[in-house]
């Protein structure tokens, strides 16, 4: 069994015990972790909803983001990860969620942006959305599946 499956596992029966429902809003994870957890039989009474929102459009469209966050910071900042994750608490009736906006590569990197930075923004309901700021080292498979895991464990820690 892979550690993401566990985590998925580990993550579906915490808030099992709790009643609670999740929401993923992802760009450059596409999906991945909404499917981590969708793999395991049974997740339909956790899992709510996946955004997947890889435009910028999409993430105003879909999750709210203000046009002029994105402007400002950029689609990968800290700050639209925290807005994409505010965004999908209130786009869904859902007690946790996670969002994901990076560069997966192997192109689209900067000196400021280089690829494999990842923002990931985490809230729960009644909690203030925190946002984290990680860089993953390996091509685009490898930093999508790093950011899928860290994603997981984000939401096991406000889980518990």
């Amino acid at each position: 069994m892979t550690e993401t499956r566990t985590l998925a596992e580990t993550l579906l029966d915490l808030c099992r015990r709790r009643g609670w429902k999740v929401a993923t809003a992802e760009s450059c994870t596409g999906g991945t972790i909404v499917a981590a957890l969708t793999d395991i039989a049974g997740s339909s009474d956790v899992v709510e909803r996946g955004f997947v929102t890889y435009s910028n459009e999409a993430k105003t469209d879909l999750l709210g983001v203000p046009a002029a966050l994105i402007a400002q910071h950029g689609a990968v900042s800290a700050e639209v990860a925290k807005a994409m994750a505010a965004g999908a608490l209130s786009h869904a009736p859902v007690d946790l969620t996670v969002s994901v906006t990076g560069i997966a590569g192997p192109g689209g990197g900067s000196a400021e942006k280089p690829v494999g930075l990842v923002y990931f923004g985490a809230g729960r309901q009644g909690i203030v959305v925190r946002a984290e700021r990680q860089i993953f080292s390996g091509d685009r498979d490898q930093v999508r599946a790093l950011a899928t895991k860290r994603a997981l464990e984000l939401l096991i820690e406000l889980a518990t």
